[in-house]
């Protein structure tokens, strides 16, 4: 019986051995002393015993068995040698009672190679085995910048947490994102029911993945499995059945195809503004466009939804016989999934989510509904089956910080901002340099509204501050003055200007190039990039609005950096910029990149205060900060 199993073995190997020379690859083990790291430059770890993957078995630790085997760890040796008569012990012995001895084994990189029980390994691969028990060395090497390396440091704060060695990825950061998607915190340990409950998970999710061909993409199947995760939920996605998982994963092939790619963003900084013909326009006006907006919160109680719903009800004023539009409001994470279900089952082609909190669920849905256009408003969200959108708000914020330079009497200006996201910190930057600009002895005492057991009210008491900036816009239940610029005058806030989103332009423009035609061509099905909308003052869909009781000489000043602005003649983010940690730029011809905008994670030098991190804020920012904050964590 061993002899027979031998023949089978021999024969495999000899078909790797003769196909990797054929490529021009070593046909036969890796040799660990081959390519370890210079003496010195690495450490040893013992783990003790180890459930090693036998996939991760790939070579031997010396060279003296290496040429024994195929590189697959067949044999290779004649069938009358003593080699193989040991094989073919070992092999019996085996299927009657099961291999139990542990070999010795280092790892180096995430990879195995045996020192002790190569036979083992090759009867047990032979034989289909999962994995194999091991006394394991761990090679550490020094910390380089090479990617490889990084993800491998990463892997091993992983492993500290959760001792699990069958997952691997092809991107840095990816260990840490598996950790938060299976609910974790930072540094947080896995129960033994958590591993158990993982490693179920993961075999099932990963014989799917093979089964339907994942081999065949150039990922890991751990690439594929986060990004399944964090798209769909862990919790939700490992209650499914087999059948459930595998209907889920065929849905989200196109995504792991994606996982391939570059994520590159088409960032469109102007709507297209070439005309169609007139004919061909009242052509497409023929398909009436029934359109949703999913609203976190209601125009009643929230400005940034208010400033929305203003946006749609411009939409049904400016195309009364083209369009008709629907509202959700109250959307959250839990329900958020099913007012877009409603929204497509009510016949809308078109989605608008209007925050960044719904990005999730908007790639959700678009991946089970292709047919209908999806767009989310948020920032520097890279995805292929959505389009995103945002506004460039820190162009009116210049305006504002110059409009509080000039009227500082105390050259103290205080900053009120909600969330630390993407976009924001370039707004309280952009506010901070054009009061500097005007005032070079002006300060920007920044404060969150968001934070935990911070009394707003008594901080602006303690700052003194000449101006505040505060809500963007008022919330129409509140009735409160407390928004835009403003200073205190006997208690009582005197408005000075105010930013405006003005979305009905944006969604005006939108839908124009939908009915010319030109949504199509932006989206090109060959291409992987996903489409930015980011557009601003140029656009008419950023402005400011100025009170009378601003001066006419600071008014006008503010109408002249205007023009500037949307000529593009002057950018708010140019010449020599300084951080609170010192340079940022040291030439004066030098402009940020909109992508060096969107992520800013720095202050300017002018203002005192900090970022917070999410532990900082309180629930209610969770969602937000977990989606687009520039400090995901504490």
């Amino acid at each position: 019986m061993g002899r027979e199993e031998y023949s089978k073995a021999f024969r495999l190997g000899k078909k790797d051995y003769q196909s990797r020379m054929l490529h021009g690859v070593k046909p036969t083990l890796q040799v660990l002393d081959d390519i370890m790291p210079e003496k010195g430059s690495y450490s040893e770890q013992p783990l003790g015993l180890v459930q090693i993957p036998a996939d991760q078995i790939v070579g031997t630790k010396t060279i003296g068995r290496s040429n024994s085997f195929a590189g697959n760890f067949m044999p290779i040796l004649r069938e009358n040698s003593e080699f193989a008569q040991k094989w073919s012990a070992l092999s019996t012995s085996h299927i009657k009672e099961g291999i139990r001895e542990p070999i010795k084994a280092y790892e180096y990189m995430n990879k195995f190679y045996v020192l002790e029980g190569n036979k083992r390994v090759s009867v047990m691969k032979y034989f289909g085995v999962v994995s194999i028990p091991g006394n394991v060395i761990r090679i550490v090497p020094r910390r380089t910048e090479e990617k490889e390396n990084k993800i491998y440091h990463e892997f091993m704060d992983f492993y500290r947490c959760a001792p699990i060695n069958y997952i691997w990825f092809s991107q840095e950061g990816s260990f840490a994102k598996l950790q938060k998607a299976v609910g974790k915190e930072p540094g947080e340990m896995w129960t033994d029911e958590d591993l158990l409950k993982f490693s179920a998970f993961y075999t099932r999710f990963s014989a799917e993945y093979k089964a339907n061909g994942g081999s065949k993409l150039h990922i890991t199947p751990g690439d594929a499995f986060l990004s399944f995760i964090t798209l769909h939920g862990y919790d939700k996605t490992e209650e499914k059945t087999t059948n459930e998982l595998k209907e889920l994963m065929l849905k989200s092939w196109e995504e792991f195809k994606l996982l391939q790619e570059e994520k590159y963003i088409d960032l469109k900084m102007q709507p297209n503004q070439e005309k169609k013909p007139l004919f061909n326009l009242l052509l497409s006006l023929s398909t009436k466009q029934k359109i949703a907006f999913i609203y976190e919160k209601t125009p009643g109680t929230s400005a940034w939804t208010y400033a929305h719903e203003l946006g749609r009800l411009y939409l049904d004023q400016t195309f009364p016989e083209e369009v008709h539009t629907l509202c959700y409001e109250n959307g959250t994470p839990e329900n958020v999934d099913s007012l877009i279900e409603e929204a497509i089952s009510s016949g809308c082609n078109l989605v608008f989510t209007t925050t960044p909190a719904f990005v999730q669920a908007s790639v959700k849905a678009a991946i089970s509904h292709p047919e209908t256009r999806i767009l989310s408003c948020s920032l520097n969200t890279s995805h292929r089956y959505i389009r995103t959108y945002y506004a460039r708000m820190h162009e009116a914020k210049f305006l504002m910080g110059a409009i509080a330079g000039a009227m500082a009497d105390n050259n103290r200006l205080a900053y009120i901002a909600d969330y630390p996201i993407y976009g924001s910190i370039a707004n309280i930057n952009a506010f901070a340099l054009g009061a500097k600009m005007i005032n070079p002895r002006a300060k920007v005492y920044l404060e969150w509204s968001t934070m935990k057991e911070v009394d707003i009210e008594e901080k602006m008491r303690e700052i003194n501050p000449s101006c505040i900036s505060g809500k963007d816009m008022v919330i129409p239940e509140e009735g409160s003055r407390f928004f835009g610029l403003y200073h205190m005058n006997s208690g009582y806030p005197r408005n000075l200007a105010m930013p405006l989103y003005h979305w009905g332009k944006f969604y005006e423009q939108l839908i124009r190039t939908i009915m010319d035609g030109k949504w199509k061509y932006d989206d090109n099905p060959a291409s992987t990039k996903a489409i930015n909308y980011w557009w601003g003052m140029a656009s008419g869909v950023i402005d400011v609005i100025c009170s009378q009781h601003l001066p006419i000489g600071t008014k006008r000043l503010t109408e002249l950096l205007k023009a500037t602005i949307c000529s593009e003649q002057f950018n708010p983010f140019s010449g020599i910029l300084y951080s609170q940690a010192g340079l940022v730029t040291d030439s004066p011809d030098r402009v940020l990149s909109p992508e060096e905008i969107m992520t800013m994670d720095w202050l300017a030098e002018n203002i005192i205060g900090t970022i917070p991190t999410k532990k900082e804020l309180t629930e209610q920012a969770v969602p937000v900060i977990d989606q687009q904050g520039v400090k995901k964590e504490g």
